[in-house]
């Protein structure tokens, strides 16, 4: 277990969720004609976890990890948007690269992972600026 997480989720809740995710990312990948395994993306995927100290890596907001398999569909459905919305922080896993050859993932929040989607971090980046540069920021890379 990730120390972040110890008295804050259940050890198996945690298993389980690994499992899950290394699952639906061995699937996508798997259509899109690439070799891997449940085992492996379980590593990549908890290596990613640790790396991310419970933080989503692309915005540095303390992710909610007592919200990992608690997503209920029929819920959704009633409450739409206003519900999906109190996922926002709910740790998902981010293929670094949607062209990547091998396992590389990064920890982020739903919200994050659905405005980042399929794009590079350099592209999501770049969107970002545009975004803020078109609401009227300045938008500088600390040096």
């Amino acid at each position: 277990m990730p120390s972040f997480l110890v008295n804050k989720v259940k050890p198996e809740l945690y298993e389980r969720w690994l499992k899950r995710k290394a699952m639906a990312h061995v699937v996508r990948d798997r259509k899109r004609d690439r070799t891997c395994s449940v085992a492996l993306y379980k590593e990549a995927i908890h290596a990613a976890v640790l790396n991310s100290k419970g933080k989503d890596a692309y915005t540095g907001e303390l992710l909610h990890w007592n919200l990992i398999s608690t997503y209920n569909n029929e819920e959704s459905k009633k409450g739409r948007h206003g519900y999906k919305a109190g996922f926002a922080l709910l740790p998902t896993v981010d293929h670094v690269s949607a062209e990547a050859t091998e396992a590389s993932f990064r920890i982020c929040g739903w919200r994050t992972n659905d405005a980042k989607n399929d794009l590079s971090l350099e592209a999501f980046i770049e969107l970002c600026q545009r975004v803020l540069k078109h609401a009227g920021y300045h938008v500088k890379k600390r040096g």
